[in-house]
């Protein structure tokens, strides 16, 4: 978005939640709530616009994704059809020789759906993007940090041109502004053609790591995916349809795009330090988002990617009561479920060393950026909507603690509670996994304390 805005193009952004768009902070770019599966909501987001780019994938949805994958691509071509879209650029993947995973089928399909559309599609078709929070790349960054020695399944041996974050978003934005792209669709790639087996040895050799890679040929890309979901924090869902489509060679023929935009292509080395010191220098979020490293300590052996879990709860009681017993999370209030084991946390972090909670809080009932709680630090406060809290007890890693309020109705609502861990490198998994059991324990019964406080004190409300 930025990339475009410097172009001097006027930039509308779209996704589910424009409030998630507009926290990035970006000058000049109007943001918008549509849901590419929601077809009534895409008609306005489409209004006006000359050049509309496509970058919605569903691998994230589960084992579904290709329908969704589908479907969203039929709503969106006709909704740009009705209003008179001029172009359409997609950010597909490369094609390999042969049948194809059902990841890389999906974007090859996706791509025949919205020139399907009738409307001029420019696909670029892209193996792995080098850069914070690409699927692959935060692969490769977890098994590096968490594992010093891996064995390995035979897809390290397939080879691809990983693509530098910086040259796909030039090849994007330049795209729009060559006439002679329009209708047709090309390879991208960096470079370079590497195996995985040196992308691997590569990021550990820029970040001072070891890596011996011992390969076990009876390991297969199904068998894989689920371990490395133990091993990296990338969401299985996304990281299981990956890895099944490493099984083929991914070279990009990318002579006639470097032909028609030529550019300075950067080697994955390059690549990799541009990406650990683009997040080195972003600046802090006004709420929590995906992976930030301003969230992580800027700590680059942190994950990227979380684990953890997210509990939705309705509750029948106003928001602004919710809101109240959230502001005054913490402290001689304490958290409304497992006071004791809190307390014990807390004891715990004292003897190694931590703040443990003898900080309390600075206000019994309102919070601000900045404000410390207990082991916590508060980074984001939306008044009655939103509270981000960041751990600053002594951890193998980064942790977060979100409550977020969606209003129903004037006297009900839904608390969302999510609670993050970025692991680093193997300390990081054992600690995860040790303490799993407690912390789902006491993260699944926290929102319900607070849900039947809140109903509490609505009833009593009522019937004063």
């Amino acid at each position: 978005m930025p990339a475009l805005v410097q172009r001097g193009h006027r930039v509308r952004a779209v996704a589910r939640a424009a409030s998630v768009l507009a926290a990035r902070g970006w000058e000049g770019v109007e943001c918008r709530d549509a849901d590419v599966l929601k077809p009534a909501t895409l008609a306005a987001a489409a209004e006006g616009i000359d050049i509309a780019y496509y970058l919605v994938h569903s691998m994230g949805s589960g084992g579904d994704f290709a329908e969704r994958d589908r479907e969203g691509a039929r709503n969106f071509g006709a909704a740009a059809r009705t209003a008179g879209v001029g172009r359409i650029v997609y950010l597909g993947g490369i094609q390999p020789p042969g049948d194809p995973s059902a990841h890389l089928a999906s974007r090859r399909e996706t791509g025949d759906l919205l020139r399907a559309s009738g409307i001029p599609v420019t696909e670029l078709r892209a193996g792995m993007i080098v850069g914070p929070g690409s699927a692959a790349f935060e692969v490769i960054r977890d098994l590096v940090n968490h594992l010093p020695v891996m064995t390995t399944p035979r897809w390290v041996r397939s080879r691809s041109q990983p693509i530098a974050l910086e040259d796909l978003v030039e090849y994007l934005c330049a795209v729009s502004d060559t006439p002679q792209a329009a209708g047709r669709t090309f390879d991208v790639g960096g470079p370079e053609t590497l195996s995985y087996a040196e992308l691997l040895h590569q990021f550990a050799e820029v970040t001072g790591k070891r890596c011996l890679i011992l390969p076990l040929p009876v390991l297969t890309p199904r068998l894989s995916s689920y371990w490395l979901d133990l091993v990296t924090s990338v969401p299985a869902s996304v990281a299981r349809p990956l890895i099944d489509g490493l099984r083929h060679d991914l070279p990009a023929d990318d002579a006639e795009i470097r032909r028609l935009i030529p550019l300075r292509l950067h080697t994955y080395r390059e690549a990799v330090t541009a990406a650990l010191q683009a997040e080195r220098e972003a600046p802090l979020p006004v709420r929590w988002t995906e992976g930030a490293l301003a969230f992580r300590g800027y700590n680059p052996d942190v994950s990227y990617y979380p684990k953890g879990s997210e509990v939705r709860t309705e509750i029948n009681a106003p928001a602004d009561t919710v809101w109240a017993l959230i502001a005054s999370i913490g402290g001689n209030r304490g958290y409304y479920y497992a006071n004791f084991l809190w307390r014990l946390r807390g004891l715990l972090d004292r003897l190694v060393g931590g703040v443990g909670m003898r900080r309390g809080r600075r206000h019994p009932r309102e919070l601000r950026p900045g404000d410390a709680v207990d082991f916590w630090r508060v980074v984001g406060v939306e008044q009655k909507r939103r509270l981000t809290l960041v751990a600053e007890m002594m951890l193998p890693g980064a942790a977060s603690l979100e409550f977020e309020i969606i209003e129903r109705s004037p006297d009900t609502c839904i608390l969302i509670t999510a609670a993050r861990f970025h692991p680093a490198g193997l300390p990081g998994l054992l600690y995860w996994y040790a303490l799993l059991p407690v912390h789902n324990r006491i993260f699944n019964g926290m929102p319900r304390a607070i849900a039947r406080r809140a109903e509490r004190r609505a009833q009593g409300h009522s019937s004063a």
